[in-house]
């Protein structure tokens, strides 16, 4: 008796269809060529990581979620949640190599979120990292070297800088608070603000915090500008020593042409992760959310004992890109034309030889295999997609064959021996 088995994905999971596969690959090969232009060398950390390695940025409580499990040996193991913490688990255990390090990977992640439209438990991420000791130019380069990937994409994207560091220290020196754990549950709030507004969050938090050091902050974090605006719109927070790195950031990247670079005081990012500049990219005509988002986080470098080692880096979620991308009519990617080789004759032989000839020039080609009429094979090679129909002659006739676009019906005859020729000769002609 045959038991037929229920077939369904775990929640959460799907199959990636030809198309989006395609698309992926393409956002795939433009991250590689961008990357390559900075000189990022790319990597493919394991997806499988120890789960005391994942902790050191996620912290004891992200087992809840992610995919973790014991292994067969009894090892508490999980599967990546970002390419981050693989890649500087990499970098931070190869102390032979010179400084700076410039590190980049794409690959798919795994998280255990609730599954939303369009969000699923398993989907691909960009990521490009840069280890060295401190230097406000690498924050430049992480910026300038994601503008440069989305402006290849076909997006014209706005940038939002903020500082962590300048934020505690205005709440230190200007309101007096040097509880890093208050402070830490202030960023929380902060968070909040582009999302709920200034008054709502200022509701939420007003029996934690006195309102002198809450609505100083819920303020600051509505503000966005250009660095010129902020300054006259939050006097005090611009006369702070670590606001000139904002300034030096902003110079720099004025010099590499990289524009749309606004000052955000809203951003805070991975609470207890960021320890510098962070920053957020978003499409400004969509609604979707960030599309990549990062900053400088030595606090990672120092937990796998490379406190000599600053970092800086900058990540990006490949579906909600696809999202953007498709909403912009920009996912149009262009395959190579694919050729159909037909013939009455039911000996294939001839029809072989130029299939496998036009493949070994580089040119996708398919035949029919089944022995079917000739009007059936070129139904079917309408039905996969074909746009370049080779016709043989027959028998009797077999050094004779037709090429023929089936857009345009532009065609050209010769014989089999040229078929490579012939295709080529449409191919260029492109009608």
């Amino acid at each position: 008796m045959v038991c037929f088995v229920r077939l369904s994905l775990p929640r959460g999971m799907r199959d990636i269809d030809v198309d989006e596969l395609s698309n992926i690959s393409h956002i795939r090969s433009r991250f590689i060529r961008t990357v390559g232009l900075f000189n990022f060398k790319v990597l493919q950390p394991s997806p499988l990581e120890m789960l005391s390695t994942l902790e050191a940025k996620g912290g004891p409580t992200i087992s809840n979620e992610i995919y973790n499990f014991k292994d067969k040996g009894g090892r508490e193991v999980a599967l990546r949640f970002d390419l981050t913490v693989g890649l500087t688990r990499y970098i931070s255990q190869r102390r032979e190599m010179k400084l700076p390090i410039k590190a980049a990977a794409f690959g798919g992640v795994w998280r255990y979120d609730e599954p939303q439209a369009g969000r699923y438990r398993y989907f691909h991420q960009w990521d490009a990292e840069l280890y060295d000791s401190y230097n406000l130019e690498h924050e430049a380069e992480i910026i300038q070297l994601a503008a440069s990937f989305f402006e290849d994409l076909g997006l014209d994207v706005t940038i939002d800088v903020s500082h962590r560091e300048l934020l505690e220290q205005y709440m230190k020196q200007e309101l007096g608070l040097s509880d890093p754990s208050l402070a830490f549950e202030v960023f929380r709030a902060m968070d909040k603000v582009q999302k709920k507004g200034v008054e709502a969050v200022y509701l939420e938090y007003a029996n934690k915090f006195s309102p002198t050091l809450l609505r100083p902050m819920l303020e600051l974090s509505s503000q966005i500008g250009t660095i010129n605006e902020i300054e006259d719109q939050a006097t005090r927070l611009s006369k702070l020593p670590k606001w000139q790195l904002l300034h030096d950031l902003e110079r720099s990247l004025s010099a590499r042409g990289v524009r749309n670079v606004r000052i955000n005081l809203g951003i805070v990012r991975g609470l207890d992760y960021y320890s510098g500049t962070v920053f957020e990219i978003f499409d400004p005509t969509s609604t979707v959310g960030a599309l990549a988002g990062g900053g400088r986080f030595d606090i990672l470098t120092a937990a796998f004992d490379r406190s000599d080692l600053g970092a800086v880096g900058v990540a990006g979620g490949v579906e909600r890109l696809l999202n953007v991308l498709s909403q912009h009519g920009l996912l149009k990617v262009k395959s190579k034309p694919l050729v159909f080789v037909a013939s009455e004759d039911s000996d294939k032989k001839f029809v072989l030889k130029m299939v496998s000839e036009l493949r070994s020039s580089g040119i996708p080609a398919d035949y029919d295999s089944r022995a079917r009429t000739l009007r059936k094979q070129m139904e079917y090679g309408s039905s996969i997609g074909a746009t370049i129909l080779v016709r043989a002659a027959q028998k009797g006739n077999e050094n004779d064959v037709t090429v023929k676009n089936l857009v345009s019906g532009r065609e050209v005859t010769g014989k089999t021996i040229q078929v490579v020729e012939l295709v080529s000769e449409i191919l260029q002609s492109g009608n």
